[in-house]
């Protein structure tokens, strides 16, 4: 069976259509409400959601997303009561998910219990961003045989050598920074990004993806015309913390993001 992540892919590939990806993170505000935002950014026509495991030291997020994560560990929130709400949401709905998570809690969870489990709980990918590709060895292949994607990053300032390489490693998608730098909300998106992009393009057939710092419709928008794929995190994790104890806060969120899938649609 082809991962819901690569057949997902397909499906917009054929539809001539560009990915929306969309993050959170897992128990902010708790893990409950974490399940409805997942349905309801579906149902706002996302096609992958990332999920994010906080973590005490997130050294590639910005202010929101360390806030939300220090919320979300103020509650409790484990590995395994994720694997737990990701269990309930496949009850509901097949959207293609993956974790990203720093590289401490998979190796304190055992990098194979964490890929089983994952796997076992309907994850279809993970994203560690301080785990660079020389030293993910084990992982990968715990992932290949679980048929578990490992999307890794390149950036502005990845060497021409280290491209190939990271390339070829990658499964479901290529997650490509928009800026060096944290997570967080961007006014502006450096314009040599589509060049960029476009020259990554040229090395692979597989999916490139930009995050980080795109947060507006007129970005998702411009950065859809280069890329397979856009990701909104920091702005989505906004709005779940502007509307925090609203009894609409999921319609809310919801209807936000509805606002920058069109802009890729």
């Amino acid at each position: 069976m082809t991962n819901k992540i690569d057949q997902k892919f397909i499906e917009l590939r054929k539809a001539g259509k560009k990915a929306f990806i969309a993050f959170i993170t897992a128990g902010d505000p708790d893990l409950h409400t974490t399940e409805a935002l997942v349905l309801a950014l579906e149902r706002a026509g996302a096609d992958i959601i990332e999920l994010g495991v906080p973590f005490s030291d997130p050294l590639a997020d910005g202010p929101t997303i360390q806030a939300a994560s220090y919320r979300s560990l103020q509650n409790g929130t484990t590995l395994k009561k994720i694997f737990t709400t990701v269990k309930r949401i496949r009850q509901r709905s097949h959207i293609p998910i993956a974790l990203m998570t720093y590289y401490n809690p998979v190796f304190h969870f055992g990098q194979h219990a964490f890929v089983t489990q994952a796997k076992a709980a309907g994850v279809d990918g993970v994203i560690i961003p301080d785990l660079p590709l020389e030293e993910a060895g084990d992982l990968r292949r715990f992932a290949m045989k679980a048929d578990l994607s490992t999307i890794f990053f390149i950036a502005p300032t990845t060497t021409p050598n280290r491209l190939k390489p990271i390339i070829q490693a990658a499964t479901g998608f290529i997650y490509y920074v928009a800026v060096a730098g944290v997570t967080g909300v961007r006014k502006t998106i450096p314009s040599e990004i589509a060049r960029k992009i476009r020259a990554v393009k040229t090395l692979t057939d597989k999916p490139v993806c930009v995050g980080f710092g795109v947060s507006t419709p007129e970005q998702v928008c411009s950065l859809a015309r280069v890329a397979d794929g856009v990701i909104v995190g920091s702005a989505i994790v906004k709005e779940i913390q502007k509307y925090a104890g609203a009894k609409d806060m999921v319609a809310r969120v919801g209807a936000f993001v509805t606002t920058l899938v069109k802009a890729i649609k």
